[in-house]
């Protein structure tokens, strides 16, 4: 980052108020944090590393290449840009398998809801019936029969392998791009065949050509999405509804000390659901005032605190979203929370301090949840949700009882509105389930294009949220419509950029259609699984017009990738056909050839590529450019 952004800055590591404020806190209790590790870690980076040039896989490394020690290939032979895209491949098959974890969650939750065996019920049935249709299964029978079909079906295709076609590939993909990817030899199967297949290409002395491995990783994406990512997030929508816009509340300003503070933190709602309907019950109000508390309150933390934000209304027991995966030590540290009920990911692995000092209970509700001093683990079956609730409850209150009057709260007064619940219903209900509607209005310029925002939060390139909230200003002022998910959305509703407020940083042609259909100028989607939602509007966009998706005036920006859950989505956006900017740079800059591949000839290939920048500014004139050169490749002005 250049001084003079330094300078701007004038010293903030956060975006955010009341992350600036906790961390001074922090600091004085004589914690780190993730912002005062990253200055440690910035004294020691590997060169190699980041450029994607180590390799530690046998024992005849570790390896590194460098033509200026005249070492230009591993021991095996692999070359540069082998041993880049090998590592950037295996990134993206973690990302791909956290994604199939999670569907593998929803999927048996489904069925055993189907089977009677969980506190959840069928919420949307017409959902339901419309995924059955659209994969062939009758829907002339019983609700929880259907439920039981299609979950087993959708376990089924992720196991998809090149034998049979994937049901999901064939109803969710776009037309024009199926005939694209088989011709490349990247059409998809299931996303457990997937990784099987880039896992074994990633032994050592198995697949080092970038171009084969690069190929692979294209076809990796695209099962994530379409077996896995669009599976998950409909199952969701079955059991809890579909998301429709509401007002929420967001920010650490959401806390108060004297209720019993549950917080839960991940990807996957499900403990998250059950303790809420339990908290919404009177016997356990009454339960946490007979131990002095004024109540029991739920509270989301990341990406689980999202999926229940889309979906539940904000009241007494619901109090909203605390941030991002960045935000979650500063959060801790308000001396505010129970119990923090973690499953999935970004539950940072050193949160046992905070824990020690500010007197918070760790919950471990997942079978890949592995944070040290965390007392109570839990793996997670859907039969046994009710009770797993019940305990996430018991263990809260009684950790109220240590620490209220103990641990001294601190509480940031800075609390946001954010309208989120927005989904393709949701979007094709504001303009009268007419998507000639949303074409008049890009057709006139009103909305010269949309780009997707699905992102994580870094340091790597600046303040936590700085280019997230930034590029995304830049966009909405040039009638840009933003379509967000993930840690970045989130950041996004903190920064006051999901409400109808917002509308005034818009450009002239995107405020009147906001104004209109009563909408900010930034649509939260939910979290990063919510990409496969995203794209099933495009597609919905693409098919109406009978038009390929690289030729819509739409682009897709991670200007705050973090980690490998971000990858995958990325490799799947270019598969998809989309321009795709990314922030930081990935690791690969020693790799000139791949870098060429995924910059420039991928274009060629898919329709989509990589595009790179760091300054928010540049990347969203880039993306502008790039939305322009569509809309006149389109006959559009």
């Amino acid at each position: 980052m250049s001084e003079k952004v330094r300078e701007r800055l004038e010293g903030r590591v956060s975006y955010h108020d009341s992350v600036e404020e906790m961390l001074k806190r922090i600091r004085e209790d004589g914690l780190s944090s993730v912002f005062s590790r990253w200055e440690d870690q910035e004294k020691i980076r590997c060169k190699f590393c980041l450029e994607g040039l180590s390799c530690q896989l046998c024992t005849q490394g570790p390896c590194r290449i460098s033509e200026k020690a005249g070492a230009v290939r591993g021991v095996c032979g692999i070359d540069r840009d082998g041993m880049a895209m090998r590592n950037f491949l295996m990134r993206n098959i973690m990302g791909a398998a956290t994604y199939g974890h999670h569907a593998f969650e929803a999927f048996r939750t489904l069925k055993a809801t189907g089977e009677g065996k969980t506190p959840f019920k069928i919420k949307d049935v017409d959902k339901l019936k419309w995924m059955c249709e659209k994969l062939g299964i009758d829907t002339d029978q019983p609700i929880n029969k259907m439920a039981i079909e299609l979950a087993e079906l959708l376990d089924r295709e992720m196991k998809t392998n090149p034998d049979h076609e994937s049901k999901m590939v064939e109803v969710f993909a776009p037309t024009k791009r199926k005939e694209v990817w088989k011709k490349l030899n990247i059409y998809p199967t299931g996303v457990e065949h997937e990784v099987q297949n880039c896992i074994a290409s990633c032994l050592t002395n198995v697949d080092g050509d970038y171009v084969s491995l690069a190929k692979k990783a294209l076809r990796l994406g695209l099962s994530t999405i379409y077996t896995a990512q669009i599976g998950l997030e409909m199952v969701q929508d079955i059991l809890f509804g579909t998301p429709m816009p509401h007002e929420v509340d967001v920010d650490l300003g959401i806390m108060d000390p004297d209720y019993v503070n549950i917080a839960f933190n991940g990807h996957q709602p499900w403990v998250g659901v059950a303790t809420l309907q339990k908290a919404k019950e009177e016997k356990y109000q009454e339960m946490a005032r007979a131990a002095g508390a004024k109540g029991i309150r739920i509270v989301g933390s990341i990406e689980t605190g999202q999926e229940l934000l889309q979906r539940f209304q904000v009241d007494d027991v619901f109090v909203g979203l605390m941030g991002n995966w960045l935000a979650i030590e500063p959060f801790l540290a308000t001396g505010t929370v129970d119990a923090l009920v973690m499953e999935e990911n970004c539950s940072p692995p050193h949160i046992d301090q905070y824990a020690e000092k500010y007197q918070v209970a760790l919950i471990s509700v997942s079978t890949i949840i592995g944070v040290p001093g965390t007392e109570h683990n839990m793996p997670y079956y859907p039969e046994k949700v009710d009770e797993m609730a019940e305990e996430c409850i018991r263990i809260a209150i009684e950790n109220f009882k240590k620490r209220h009057g103990k641990v001294k709260p601190m509480v940031p007064k800075h609390k946001t509105k954010a309208i989120a619940g927005f989904s393709t219903e949701a979007v094709l209900k504001a303009i009268g389930n007419d998507l000639d509607a949303l074409v008049d209005v890009i057709a006139k310029g009103q909305i010269k294009g949309i780009v997707a925002l699905a992102n994580c939060a870094t340091l790597r390139n600046g303040p936590h949220d700085w280019n997230t909230v930034n590029i995304t200003k830049e966009l909405i002022k040039r009638d840009i419509l933003v379509v967000a998910g993930g840690c970045g959305n989130h950041g996004l509703e903190v920064a006051g950029l999901c409400n109808l407020d917002a509308i005034q940083y818009a450009g002239e042609g995107l405020q009147a259609v906001c104004k209109a259909l009563q909408i900010p100028p930034v649509l939260s989607f939910g979290t990063c699984t919510d990409t496969g939602r995203v794209s099933m509007l495009v597609t919905a966009l693409a098919e109406h017009l009978n038009v390929d998706i690289p030729d819509l005036p739409i682009a897709v920006t991670a200007p705050e990738w973090m980690e490998q859950k971000a990858t995958i989505d990325g490799i799947f956006a270019v598969a998809y056909g989309a321009y795709t900017h990314l922030s930081p740079t990935p690791f690969i800059t020693g790799a000139p050839e791949l870098v060429k591949l995924l910059t420039e000839d991928v274009e060629q290939l898919t329709g989509g590529k990589v595009a790179l920048g760091d300054d928010p500014v540049e990347a969203a004139k880039d993306i502008e450019a790039h939305i322009i050169k569509k809309r006149k490749a389109m006959g559009l002005k």
